[in-house]
């Protein structure tokens, strides 16, 4: 089966944070305060996946303020922070959300990634990502991580499922 004909079945997208929606950079100032830079181009494509019956999971190993407040922007809510093992989280989200693999698309870029790479119906990573997790995914992105890789593959599932075209109409009018 194609990568085409996976996309039609995604009903969940889980995301990494750094790296992914992040470019990886983690800014610490001497008062102990973290600051991370998101892309809006992914907030958008976030938003269009949601509208569209999407459900958007947040799975990372860091626990960042950061990370839990742009989810609530978003209106992410599940978020999965401080992981030391992501696939106990991917197991909860399955269950609660009444999803099987086929139907998960994962955007990861490191080796705690892999374990949820290998089990989803759609693994994607970024081109920053070591090699040997790129050669875990299905696809990677074009975009780099934090610069639109979000968006480029929420797009990409959009279009796959006949939804996109409908949704971006709200823009020209």
């Amino acid at each position: 089966m194609g990568l085409e004909d996976k996309l039609k079945k995604i009903k969940v997208v889980v995301l990494d944070v750094d790296g992914v929606m992040t470019d990886g950079s983690i800014i610490i100032g001497s008062d102990g305060t973290e600051t991370k830079k998101f892309c809006v181009l992914d907030g958008t494509g976030i938003k269009m996946l949601m509208r569209n019956g999407i459900k958007v999971v947040i799975v990372s190993g860091r626990d960042s303020e950061c990370t839990k407040i742009r989810a609530k922007e978003l209106g992410i809510d599940m978020v999965f922070t401080g992981l030391k093992n992501k696939v106990d989280a991917f197991a909860e989200l399955k269950a609660k959300l009444s999803v099987n693999n086929e139907e998960i698309c994962i955007m990861g870029d490191d080796l705690m990634d892999i374990p949820l790479m290998r089990s989803s119906g759609v693994s994607v990573s970024v081109p920053s990502a070591p090699e040997y997790v790129k050669a875990r995914a299905n696809y990677v992105t074009k975009t780099p991580g934090g610069k639109g890789a979000v968006r480029e593959i929420s797009d990409m599932i959009l279009q796959e499922q006949g939804k996109w075209e409908k949704d971006i109409e709200r823009y020209f009018k």
